[in-house]
């Protein structure tokens, strides 16, 4: 179902136009126009869905089905030494644009543009805390 100031929906609808790398009956994939990298690749649900919490299961399975498909041929064609695969869900999570999305991001080598920082916590976290938020997330798997 087509949302109205949808950009991907406008994409999909072709009121927008894109460089599409894929497309089937329920999936479109097209290049991000902020190519972090070359190849940067969009794989979105054909069907609006806003983030992972509204998409269902058959849905999430034809998207991640279509990103191995594109994975291989950017393993393929492109040269890369590695893919990252982003998904950002709600806005303190940095999604601006709210139509499940997945990014592809190449990747070259060290100054090909991503860069991927991650800040470590584990000094904090006993084996004790880590036990305690691991029941907070899911009770039912420490029965």
């Amino acid at each position: 179902m087509k949302q109205e100031n949808c950009v991907f929906c406008k994409i999909i609808n072709h009121e927008i136009p894109s460089a599409k790398v894929y497309e089937d009956e329920n999936i479109l994939a097209f290049l991000d126009i902020s190519q972090v990298t070359e190849g940067h690749t969009l794989v979105i649900p054909k069907k609006h869905c806003k983030d992972i919490f509204e998409l269902d299961e058959q849905t999430l399975a034809q998207v991640f089905q279509a990103v191995k498909k594109i994975a291989g041929k950017m393993q393929e064609n492109l040269e890369v030494d590695g893919i990252n695969l982003v998904n950002n869900n709600g806005k303190n999570a940095g999604q601006e644009v709210f139509h499940y999305h997945v990014h592809l991001i190449p990747r070259y080598g060290k100054g090909d543009g991503y860069l991927a920082v991650w800040k470590t916590n584990s000094s904090k976290y006993t084996p004790g805390i880590l036990q305690r938020i691991a029941e907070k997330i899911n009770p039912e798997m420490q029965k």
